[in-house]
Protein backbone atom coordinates (compact mmCIF):
# COMPACT_ATOMS: atom_id res chain seq x y z
CA UNK A 1 0.00 0.00 0.00
CA UNK A 2 2.81 2.35 1.12
CA UNK A 3 4.92 1.49 -1.94
CA UNK A 4 1.59 2.49 -4.30
CA UNK A 5 1.17 5.67 -2.51
CA UNK A 6 4.58 6.48 -3.22
CA UNK A 7 4.70 5.31 -6.60
CA UNK A 8 1.29 7.05 -7.90
CA UNK A 9 2.45 10.75 -5.81
CA UNK A 10 5.83 10.41 -8.01
CA UNK A 11 4.08 10.14 -11.15
CA UNK A 12 1.88 12.83 -10.26
CA UNK A 13 4.56 15.25 -10.20
CA UNK A 14 6.34 13.73 -13.10
CA UNK A 15 8.24 16.41 -14.88
CA UNK A 16 10.45 17.33 -11.49
CA UNK A 17 10.69 13.73 -10.82
CA UNK A 18 12.16 13.42 -14.14
CA UNK A 19 14.59 16.24 -13.58
CA UNK A 20 15.68 14.83 -10.51
CA UNK A 21 16.18 11.58 -12.01
CA UNK A 22 18.17 12.76 -14.93
CA UNK A 23 19.94 15.17 -12.49
CA UNK A 24 21.05 12.31 -10.26
CA UNK A 25 21.57 9.83 -12.92
CA UNK A 26 24.23 11.48 -14.50
CA UNK A 27 26.32 12.24 -10.56
CA UNK A 28 26.04 8.78 -10.25
CA UNK A 29 27.25 8.07 -13.90
CA UNK A 30 29.76 10.55 -13.33
CA UNK A 31 31.28 9.01 -9.84
CA UNK A 32 31.28 5.38 -10.86
CA UNK A 33 32.40 6.24 -14.49
CA UNK A 34 35.40 8.10 -13.26
CA UNK A 35 36.06 5.10 -10.45
CA UNK A 36 35.57 3.10 -13.24
CA UNK A 37 38.77 5.12 -15.04
CA UNK A 38 40.76 5.66 -12.20
CA UNK A 39 40.69 1.62 -11.96
CA UNK A 40 41.17 1.10 -15.52
CA UNK A 41 44.07 3.79 -15.56
CA UNK A 42 46.32 2.22 -13.04
CA UNK A 43 45.83 -1.39 -14.44
CA UNK A 44 46.29 -0.18 -17.51
CA UNK A 45 49.77 1.87 -16.17
CA UNK A 46 50.93 -1.23 -13.77
CA UNK A 47 50.35 -3.49 -16.95
CA UNK A 48 52.18 -1.27 -19.15
CA UNK A 49 54.70 -3.46 -19.71
CA UNK A 50 53.75 -7.18 -18.33
CA UNK A 51 55.80 -10.07 -18.95
CA UNK A 52 59.38 -8.31 -18.49
CA UNK A 53 60.96 -9.72 -14.69
CA UNK A 54 63.90 -7.06 -15.02
CA UNK A 55 64.52 -3.93 -16.78
CA UNK A 56 68.29 -3.45 -17.27
CA UNK A 57 69.72 -0.17 -18.28
CA UNK A 58 72.94 2.15 -17.62
CA UNK A 59 73.54 3.12 -13.86
CA UNK A 60 71.00 5.49 -13.18
CA UNK A 61 67.78 5.94 -11.08
CA UNK A 62 65.03 3.04 -11.30
CA UNK A 63 62.09 5.80 -12.41
CA UNK A 64 64.44 7.55 -14.99
CA UNK A 65 65.30 3.72 -16.43
CA UNK A 66 61.83 2.98 -16.24
CA UNK A 67 60.46 6.77 -17.89
CA UNK A 68 62.98 6.31 -20.55
CA UNK A 69 62.58 2.64 -21.55
CA UNK A 70 59.19 1.75 -21.08
CA UNK A 71 57.29 5.21 -21.22
CA UNK A 72 59.67 6.96 -23.80
CA UNK A 73 60.00 9.69 -21.79
CA UNK A 74 63.53 11.73 -20.85
CA UNK A 75 67.17 10.14 -22.09
CA UNK A 76 69.02 7.72 -20.99
CA UNK A 77 72.36 9.25 -19.22
CA UNK A 78 74.37 6.17 -20.87
CA UNK A 79 74.16 3.32 -22.46
CA UNK A 80 74.65 -0.91 -22.15
CA UNK A 81 77.97 -1.98 -24.53
CA UNK A 82 76.90 -4.40 -26.79
CA UNK A 83 79.67 -7.29 -25.52
CA UNK A 84 77.56 -6.88 -21.83
CA UNK A 85 73.90 -7.14 -23.51
CA UNK A 86 75.55 -10.35 -25.09
CA UNK A 87 76.55 -11.58 -22.12
CA UNK A 88 72.95 -11.05 -20.52
CA UNK A 89 71.26 -12.78 -23.36
CA UNK A 90 73.47 -15.86 -22.80
CA UNK A 91 73.24 -16.46 -19.10
CA UNK A 92 71.59 -19.61 -18.16
CA UNK A 93 69.46 -18.10 -15.91
CA UNK A 94 67.51 -15.75 -18.97
CA UNK A 95 64.89 -17.08 -21.23
CA UNK A 96 64.52 -14.18 -23.61
CA UNK A 97 65.92 -10.60 -23.94
CA UNK A 98 64.38 -7.46 -25.67
CA UNK A 99 67.15 -5.23 -26.61
CA UNK A 100 65.79 -1.23 -26.71
CA UNK A 101 68.27 1.21 -28.39
CA UNK A 102 66.86 5.36 -28.55
CA UNK A 103 68.27 8.32 -29.23
CA UNK A 104 66.26 9.42 -32.57
CA UNK A 105 62.90 10.65 -33.56
CA UNK A 106 60.27 10.48 -36.52
CA UNK A 107 57.94 14.09 -36.71
CA UNK A 108 58.38 13.84 -32.70
CA UNK A 109 57.21 9.85 -32.40
CA UNK A 110 60.36 8.60 -30.74
CA UNK A 111 62.24 5.37 -32.90
CA UNK A 112 62.87 2.65 -30.94
CA UNK A 113 66.07 0.38 -32.66
CA UNK A 114 64.82 -3.49 -31.55
CA UNK A 115 64.57 -6.74 -32.99
CA UNK A 116 61.45 -9.50 -34.17
CA UNK A 117 61.59 -10.51 -30.12
CA UNK A 118 59.37 -7.48 -29.45
CA UNK A 119 56.91 -9.24 -31.17
CA UNK A 120 57.44 -12.84 -30.06
CA UNK A 121 57.94 -11.62 -26.15
CA UNK A 122 56.48 -8.13 -25.41
CA UNK A 123 53.49 -8.49 -23.05
CA UNK A 124 51.30 -6.03 -21.87
CA UNK A 125 47.46 -5.62 -19.73
CA UNK A 126 46.38 -8.99 -19.02
CA UNK A 127 49.73 -10.85 -20.60
CA UNK A 128 48.32 -10.02 -23.70
CA UNK A 129 51.00 -10.02 -27.20
CA UNK A 130 51.54 -7.42 -30.05
CA UNK A 131 48.81 -7.80 -33.10
CA UNK A 132 49.60 -6.33 -36.58
CA UNK A 133 46.18 -4.02 -37.59
CA UNK A 134 48.10 -5.00 -41.36
CA UNK A 135 51.73 -6.28 -42.82
CA UNK A 136 54.20 -8.07 -40.89
CA UNK A 137 57.29 -7.84 -38.41
CA UNK A 138 60.91 -6.45 -39.63
CA UNK A 139 61.64 -8.52 -42.52
CA UNK A 140 64.55 -5.80 -43.95
CA UNK A 141 67.44 -3.98 -42.55
CA UNK A 142 65.57 -0.63 -43.27
CA UNK A 143 61.79 -1.83 -42.61
CA UNK A 144 59.84 0.04 -39.87
CA UNK A 145 56.74 -1.44 -37.69
CA UNK A 146 54.96 1.81 -36.34
CA UNK A 147 52.47 2.19 -33.35
CA UNK A 148 48.94 3.09 -33.99
CA UNK A 149 48.79 6.25 -33.40
CA UNK A 150 51.69 7.08 -35.47
CA UNK A 151 49.95 5.52 -38.35
CA UNK A 152 46.65 7.13 -38.08
CA UNK A 153 48.16 10.76 -37.00
CA UNK A 154 50.54 10.94 -40.07
CA UNK A 155 47.93 8.91 -42.60
CA UNK A 156 50.61 5.91 -42.88
CA UNK A 157 50.14 2.84 -45.21
CA UNK A 158 51.81 -0.04 -46.00
CA UNK A 159 54.79 0.16 -48.23
CA UNK A 160 55.10 4.03 -47.60
CA UNK A 161 58.39 5.95 -46.53
CA UNK A 162 59.44 7.30 -43.29
CA UNK A 163 62.63 9.17 -43.26
CA UNK A 164 63.61 9.93 -39.29
CA UNK A 165 65.74 12.19 -37.71
CA UNK A 166 68.46 12.86 -35.03
CA UNK A 167 67.53 13.73 -31.95
CA UNK A 168 64.07 13.75 -29.96
CA UNK A 169 62.88 17.07 -30.55
CA UNK A 170 59.46 17.67 -32.80
CA UNK A 171 61.61 19.29 -35.52
CA UNK A 172 65.18 18.27 -36.62
CA UNK A 173 67.45 19.47 -38.96
CA UNK A 174 69.40 16.76 -39.29
CA UNK A 175 67.35 13.93 -41.17
CA UNK A 176 68.93 10.84 -42.50
CA UNK A 177 67.57 11.18 -45.50
CA UNK A 178 69.94 9.18 -47.27
CA UNK A 179 68.18 6.33 -45.78
CA UNK A 180 64.90 6.02 -45.75
CA UNK A 181 63.09 3.42 -44.07
CA UNK A 182 59.92 1.19 -45.69
CA UNK A 183 56.55 0.50 -43.71
CA UNK A 184 55.90 -2.88 -43.00
CA UNK A 185 53.54 -3.39 -40.67
CA UNK A 186 51.50 -1.20 -38.11
CA UNK A 187 50.28 -2.41 -34.75
CA UNK A 188 47.32 -2.64 -33.50
CA UNK A 189 46.39 0.21 -30.96
CA UNK A 190 47.57 -1.40 -27.19
CA UNK A 191 47.05 1.79 -24.80
CA UNK A 192 50.59 1.80 -24.08
CA UNK A 193 53.57 3.88 -25.30
CA UNK A 194 54.15 1.53 -28.38
CA UNK A 195 51.08 3.31 -29.65
CA UNK A 196 53.49 6.11 -30.34
CA UNK A 197 56.32 4.36 -31.45
CA UNK A 198 58.55 4.04 -34.58
CA UNK A 199 60.30 0.38 -34.36
CA UNK A 200 63.56 -0.34 -36.67
CA UNK A 201 65.84 -2.94 -36.40
CA UNK A 202 68.95 -2.61 -34.62
CA UNK A 203 70.89 -2.70 -37.52
CA UNK A 204 69.08 -0.24 -39.53
CA UNK A 205 69.48 2.57 -36.73
CA UNK A 206 73.49 1.36 -36.88
CA UNK A 207 73.57 2.01 -40.48
CA UNK A 208 71.97 5.78 -40.70
CA UNK A 209 74.59 6.52 -38.54
CA UNK A 210 77.46 5.26 -40.34
CA UNK A 211 79.67 8.44 -41.73
CA UNK A 212 78.10 10.13 -37.88
CA UNK A 213 80.66 11.73 -35.35
CA UNK A 214 78.64 13.21 -32.09
CA UNK A 215 75.57 14.01 -33.81
CA UNK A 216 77.30 15.48 -36.73
CA UNK A 217 77.31 14.03 -40.54
CA UNK A 218 81.47 14.07 -41.24
CA UNK A 219 81.82 15.77 -45.21
CA UNK A 220 82.35 12.93 -47.70
CA UNK A 221 81.52 9.93 -45.03
CA UNK A 222 78.40 9.13 -46.19
CA UNK A 223 77.27 5.97 -47.56
CA UNK A 224 74.25 4.53 -49.45
CA UNK A 225 71.73 2.29 -48.45
CA UNK A 226 73.12 -0.09 -50.53
CA UNK A 227 76.77 0.19 -49.31
CA UNK A 228 75.72 -0.64 -45.96
CA UNK A 229 74.32 -3.52 -46.69
CA UNK A 230 77.91 -4.69 -46.93
CA UNK A 231 79.43 -3.75 -43.68
CA UNK A 232 79.12 -5.25 -40.16
CA UNK A 233 76.34 -3.42 -38.79
CA UNK A 234 76.45 -5.48 -34.93
CA UNK A 235 75.23 -2.66 -33.22
CA UNK A 236 77.93 -1.12 -30.40
CA UNK A 237 75.81 -0.39 -27.58
CA UNK A 238 71.71 -0.68 -26.40
CA UNK A 239 69.75 1.76 -24.13
CA UNK A 240 68.09 -0.72 -22.44
CA UNK A 241 67.01 -4.69 -21.98
CA UNK A 242 64.05 -6.26 -20.92
CA UNK A 243 65.09 -9.61 -19.66
CA UNK A 244 62.37 -12.46 -19.01
CA UNK A 245 63.75 -15.12 -16.88
CA UNK A 246 63.03 -18.83 -16.52
CA UNK A 247 62.34 -19.25 -13.14
CA UNK A 248 60.89 -15.55 -11.65
CA UNK A 249 62.32 -16.93 -8.43
CA UNK A 250 66.15 -15.86 -9.66
CA UNK A 251 64.95 -11.83 -10.18
CA UNK A 252 66.33 -11.07 -7.12
CA UNK A 253 69.91 -12.90 -7.13
CA UNK A 254 70.06 -11.50 -10.74
CA UNK A 255 69.13 -8.09 -10.10
CA UNK A 256 71.93 -7.89 -7.21
CA UNK A 257 74.58 -9.05 -9.29
CA UNK A 258 73.95 -6.97 -12.14
CA UNK A 259 73.78 -3.49 -9.81
CA UNK A 260 76.55 -4.79 -7.85
CA UNK A 261 79.26 -5.18 -11.18
CA UNK A 262 82.04 -3.67 -11.25
CA UNK A 263 83.36 -3.70 -14.74
CA UNK A 264 80.23 -1.82 -16.13
CA UNK A 265 78.20 0.16 -13.90
CA UNK A 266 74.65 -1.01 -14.69
CA UNK A 267 70.79 -0.76 -12.92
CA UNK A 268 68.37 -3.71 -12.77
CA UNK A 269 65.19 -3.24 -11.72
CA UNK A 270 62.19 -4.70 -11.28
CA UNK A 271 59.07 -3.19 -13.06
CA UNK A 272 56.42 -4.14 -10.73
CA UNK A 273 58.00 -2.20 -7.82
CA UNK A 274 59.50 0.66 -9.99
CA UNK A 275 56.18 1.06 -11.20
CA UNK A 276 54.59 1.05 -7.73
CA UNK A 277 56.89 4.26 -7.08
CA UNK A 278 56.14 5.72 -10.24
CA UNK A 279 52.58 5.55 -9.23
CA UNK A 280 52.83 7.32 -5.93
CA UNK A 281 54.28 10.39 -8.05
CA UNK A 282 51.33 10.50 -10.09
CA UNK A 283 48.53 9.80 -8.23
CA UNK A 284 47.18 13.08 -7.17
CA UNK A 285 45.43 12.98 -10.69
CA UNK A 286 43.33 10.12 -9.67
CA UNK A 287 42.22 11.76 -6.35
CA UNK A 288 41.76 14.89 -7.75
CA UNK A 289 39.28 12.97 -10.47
CA UNK A 290 37.48 11.31 -7.58
CA UNK A 291 37.31 14.74 -5.55
CA UNK A 292 35.67 16.32 -8.68
CA UNK A 293 33.01 13.21 -9.17
CA UNK A 294 32.13 13.47 -5.75
CA UNK A 295 31.39 17.00 -5.74
CA UNK A 296 28.80 16.34 -8.83
CA UNK A 297 26.81 13.82 -6.84
CA UNK A 298 26.88 16.32 -3.92
CA UNK A 299 25.18 18.62 -6.31
CA UNK A 300 23.10 16.14 -7.60
CA UNK A 301 21.70 15.08 -4.13
CA UNK A 302 21.44 18.87 -3.23
CA UNK A 303 19.19 19.16 -6.57
CA UNK A 304 17.26 15.96 -5.49
CA UNK A 305 16.63 17.73 -1.56
CA UNK A 306 15.72 21.26 -2.90
CA UNK A 307 13.06 19.53 -5.55
CA UNK A 308 11.69 17.32 -2.49
CA UNK A 309 11.55 20.88 -0.05
CA UNK A 310 9.98 22.61 -3.26
CA UNK A 311 7.05 19.65 -3.25
CA UNK A 312 6.58 20.21 0.53
CA UNK A 313 5.29 23.76 0.19
CA UNK A 314 2.71 22.43 -2.44
CA UNK A 315 1.88 19.03 -0.64
CA UNK A 316 0.56 20.28 2.77
CA UNK A 317 -3.00 19.77 1.54
CA UNK A 318 -2.29 16.26 0.84
CA UNK A 319 -0.50 15.53 3.71
CA UNK A 320 -2.76 17.43 6.26
CA UNK A 321 -6.01 14.86 3.98
CA UNK A 322 -3.76 11.75 4.83
CA UNK A 323 -3.26 12.33 8.35
CA UNK A 324 -7.34 13.15 8.57
CA UNK A 325 -7.74 9.88 7.21
CA UNK A 326 -5.85 8.13 9.77
CA UNK A 327 -2.54 7.88 8.51
CA UNK A 328 0.28 8.66 11.48
CA UNK A 329 2.77 10.85 11.45
CA UNK A 330 5.40 8.06 11.27
CA UNK A 331 3.79 6.29 7.94
CA UNK A 332 3.47 9.84 6.26
CA UNK A 333 7.16 10.05 6.89
CA UNK A 334 7.63 7.21 5.88
CA UNK A 335 6.02 7.73 2.62
CA UNK A 336 8.90 10.59 1.80
CA UNK A 337 11.22 8.78 2.74
CA UNK A 338 10.48 6.14 0.61
CA UNK A 339 10.04 8.38 -2.33
CA UNK A 340 13.34 9.72 -1.97
CA UNK A 341 14.63 6.23 -1.81
CA UNK A 342 13.04 5.18 -5.18
CA UNK A 343 14.15 8.33 -6.72
CA UNK A 344 17.43 7.36 -5.41
CA UNK A 345 17.50 3.84 -7.00
CA UNK A 346 15.78 4.65 -10.20
CA UNK A 347 18.63 7.65 -10.80
CA UNK A 348 21.20 5.18 -10.02
CA UNK A 349 20.09 2.82 -12.40
CA UNK A 350 19.65 4.82 -14.83
CA UNK A 351 23.20 6.09 -14.19
CA UNK A 352 24.45 2.63 -14.34
CA UNK A 353 22.68 2.41 -17.71
CA UNK A 354 24.21 5.81 -19.06
CA UNK A 355 27.99 4.54 -18.08
CA UNK A 356 27.85 0.94 -19.90
CA UNK A 357 26.19 2.49 -22.51
CA UNK A 358 28.46 5.31 -22.68
CA UNK A 359 31.64 2.79 -21.98
CA UNK A 360 30.63 0.52 -24.73
CA UNK A 361 30.03 3.32 -27.55
CA UNK A 362 33.26 4.79 -26.72
CA UNK A 363 35.49 1.66 -25.69
CA UNK A 364 37.57 1.84 -28.99
CA UNK A 365 37.38 5.61 -29.77
CA UNK A 366 38.75 6.01 -26.25
CA UNK A 367 41.51 3.74 -26.92
CA UNK A 368 42.64 5.18 -30.58
CA UNK A 369 42.70 8.38 -29.40
CA UNK A 370 43.87 8.26 -25.98
CA UNK A 371 45.34 5.32 -25.32
CA UNK A 372 43.09 4.49 -22.44
CA UNK A 373 41.46 0.72 -22.48
CA UNK A 374 37.99 1.12 -21.00
CA UNK A 375 36.10 -2.42 -20.37
CA UNK A 376 33.13 -3.05 -19.23
CA UNK A 377 34.03 -6.28 -17.73
CA UNK A 378 33.82 -5.74 -13.86
CA UNK A 379 32.18 -2.56 -14.15
CA UNK A 380 31.20 -2.60 -10.25
CA UNK A 381 34.49 -3.63 -8.15
CA UNK A 382 34.46 -3.85 -4.79
CA UNK A 383 34.91 -0.01 -4.38
CA UNK A 384 32.35 0.59 -6.87
CA UNK A 385 29.94 -1.33 -5.12
CA UNK A 386 30.85 0.71 -1.69
CA UNK A 387 30.09 3.79 -3.61
CA UNK A 388 27.29 2.37 -4.90
CA UNK A 389 25.90 1.76 -1.63
CA UNK A 390 27.08 5.29 -0.65
CA UNK A 391 24.81 6.65 -3.01
CA UNK A 392 21.72 5.15 -2.29
CA UNK A 393 22.36 5.49 1.11
CA UNK A 394 22.97 9.19 0.84
CA UNK A 395 20.04 9.65 -1.56
CA UNK A 396 17.52 7.86 1.55
CA UNK A 397 19.02 9.93 4.03
CA UNK A 398 17.94 13.33 1.74
CA UNK A 399 14.53 12.47 2.48
CA UNK A 400 14.92 12.84 6.00
CA UNK A 401 14.41 16.42 6.34
CA UNK A 402 10.77 16.41 4.02
CA UNK A 403 10.27 13.43 6.16
CA UNK A 404 10.98 15.71 9.26
CA UNK A 405 9.17 18.55 8.50
CA UNK A 406 5.76 16.36 7.59
CA UNK A 407 6.07 14.21 10.62
CA UNK A 408 5.47 18.01 12.55
CA UNK A 409 3.39 19.42 10.48
CA UNK A 410 0.32 20.30 12.69
CA UNK A 411 -3.11 18.66 10.39
CA UNK A 412 -5.69 21.34 12.05
CA UNK A 413 -3.24 24.59 11.15
CA UNK A 414 -2.57 22.67 7.93
CA UNK A 415 -6.45 22.81 7.13
CA UNK A 416 -6.72 26.13 8.43
CA UNK A 417 -4.27 26.98 5.37
CA UNK A 418 -6.09 25.76 3.08
CA UNK A 419 -9.20 27.13 3.77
Amino acid sequence: MLFHMAVRSLISRRASVLLTLFTLSLSTALLLGGEHIREQSRAGFFNTVSGADLIVGARSGPLQLLLYSVFHIGSPTSNIRWQSYTDLRNDPRVDWTIALSLGDSHRGYRVIGTDNSMFAHYRYGESQSLKFASGNQLDDLFAVVLGAEVARALSYELGDEVIIAHGTGNTSFKLHDNMPFNVSGILQATGTPLDRSVLVTLEGLEAVHVGWRAGIPLPNMQATSEQVRQRDLTPRQVTAVLVGLKSRMQAFHLQRELNSRMQEPLTAVMPGVALQELWQVVRLAEKALLAVSSIALLIGLCGMLAVLLSGMQQRQHEIAVLRALGASPLRIAALLLLESLLLTLGGFLLGLLILWSAIYALQQPMLEQFGLHLSTVGLLSDRQRLLAGIIVALGACSGLVPALMAYRMALVRSLGQRH
